[in-house]
């Protein structure tokens, strides 16, 4: 097996495992059940689809699908940041609502 051979294999390989990482971050997604595991299992994806744009970036040798790649992981920061802050005060809101009861 020649080294083009065997980074071909991997990359397809890796794709595969990609593929059933955002399927099963999916699932999670849907399911939850609460808020911090469907924001977990949305940093999940974006996590899996910046790897399937790096080995994209591999298999077509094209640089593009890198700069894609990092705007994603920034937005995907942000959105994770976010979304943290809303856990945090919705949690707040709901103690603050038992205590007034």
């Amino acid at each position: 097996m020649t080294g083009t051979e065997f980074l071909t294999l991997a990359v397809d390989l890796s794709f595969g495992m990609v593929i059933l990482a955002v399927a099963l971050a999916f699932i999670r997604l849907a399911r939850g059940p609460s808020l911090p595991d469907r924001v977990v299992a949305l940093d999940m994806m974006t996590v899996a689809i910046i790897a399937f744009c790096g080995l994209a970036a591999i298999k077509s040798n094209d640089k593009a699908f890198l700069d894609v790649a990092l705007v994603l992981a920034l937005v995907g920061f942000l959105a994770t940041a976010a979304l943290a802050r809303f856990a945090e005060r919705r949690k707040k809101r709901l103690s603050a609502k038992e205590e007034a009861s």
